[in-house]
């Protein structure tokens, strides 16, 4: 009887057991969370694109004069002097000439050697007329001493011999005239190749306008160029500055004296440098995705030692994180919002359970935002709520 009463009570037991586990196993589990606590700390909000350095002052040398350019001995790196010699340029050889142009130029050679002749002969003939003068002269000297020829006559024969020297003076500069003429005929038949060499007084040298090293040199061996041909660039590696193409919506948050970051740019340390201008225009620049956007320069003066910077040179490719607002503020970290219609919300813990709060946020970065109203400093609130946390349901700290 009594072992009956004991097997009963036992049964019993095992029952309430199985019972309890089962209810314990309907029972809803905390759900583990990450927890983060609001607290108050200094935020910085930053925008960041890429940019490249450039030297500030470009200057690119220009041929005076179209020409030959000699080939040049510069290489890319070298110094330069303000007023060194970087280039020459001497004239080019004369063009070919076609069948006719050469017959055309070959009568005008000849012609102006029979103009040569004629002025040749015409110098005899005025010599000639100044001797017949002279004798004239001479004889109305004589006639005059003697009383029988009057006055007048003689200084007519003075007047011949006077207008018969010029006539003289005046064919010997008309020969002089058609030599001239006949040279520049004979020149006009010169071929590429057949003048001589050009002596080295000939040539025009190009300067530099600065102290500076080459950057580029666009015309380095030896070539015929026009008037205003870009010959070389030159600069001063030591004067750089950073041009940065941001979004325009990024853009208009940025303003002239704003601190900026470089960074990966292949040192070590963070370089420090400040917005000196905003350019008023953008310009349409696509991404690498294929999508236009609409970009605007900004232009960075470094601000730290140029010992810092000095391995850097023109075209460099960096990184800018330009500081766009810094303060202290009440912070919730990032991946606690979420989006409650329009609004942010965050999940808040009270009393070990989650409740949906609606915050307003102001600054924020990739970490962290600043609190306006909704949470207050000490409160925790879960982060990187998953689909099982929701409004009133319990939690636990992973």
């Amino acid at each position: 009887m009594f072992g009956r009463n004991v097997r009963r009570v036992a049964a019993a037991l095992v029952g309430l057991g199985i019972v309890a586990l089962i209810v314990w196993a309907l029972m809803p589990q905390p759900v583990p969370v990450d927890l983060a606590t609001i607290a108050t700390g200094p935020l910085e909000v930053t925008v960041e694109d890429e940019g490249i350095t450039r030297i500030r002052e470009v200057y690119t040398v220009s041929a005076p004069i179209g020409g030959e350019m000699l080939r040049s001995s510069l290489e890319v790196g070298d110094e330069v002097a303000a007023g060194q010699t970087i280039a020459n340029i001497q004239p080019n050889d004369p063009t070919l000439l076609d069948v006719r142009t050469q017959r055309v130029s070959e009568a005008a050679v000849q012609a102006a050697q029979a103009a040569v002749d004629l002025a040749e002969a015409q110098i005899k003939q005025a010599k000639a007329q100044l001797e017949f003068t002279k004798n004239d002269l001479h004889r109305a000297e004589e006639l005059a001493a003697s009383h029988t020829i009057s006055a007048r006559a003689l200084e007519k024969a003075k007047l011949d011999v006077d207008s018969a020297d010029a006539a003289v003076a005046s064919a010997i500069a008309t020969l002089e005239v058609r030599k001239r003429e006949l040279e520049s005929a004979k020149a006009h038949l010169i071929q590429p190749g057949a003048a001589s060499a050009p002596s080295a007084a000939c040539c025009v040298e190009v300067r530099s306008p600065i102290k500076g090293r080459v950057l580029k040199i666009i015309a380095e061996s030896e070539q015929v160029v026009p008037p205003g041909a870009p010959l070389i660039d030159l600069g001063d590696p030591h004067d750089l500055e950073i041009a940065v193409d941001f979004q325009s919506r990024d853009a208009v948050r940025i303003k002239p004296g704003d601190i900026a970051r470089i960074e990966s740019w292949g040192g070590d340390v963070t370089l420090d440098a400040k917005v000196k201008r905003i350019e008023p225009t953008g310009f349409t620049k696509v991404s690498a995705l294929g999508i236009e956007e609409q970009r605007v320069k900004v232009i960075l003066d470094f601000t730290g030692p140029n010992t810092a910077w000095q391995q850097l040179g023109h075209g460099y490719r960096v990184i800018a994180r330009v500081v766009v607002w810094h303060g202290e503020g009440l912070l919730v970290p990032l991946g606690a919002l979420f989006r409650q219609g329009d609004n942010w919300a965050v999940f808040a813990v009270a009393d070990g359970r989650a409740h949906r709060r609606l915050v307003e946020i102001a600054e924020r970065n990739l970490h962290a935002a600043r609190i306006v109203t909704g949470l207050k400093a000490g409160e925790q609130v879960v982060l990187h709520p998953s689909d099982r946390v929701s409004d009133g349901v319990k939690i636990e700290k992973r």
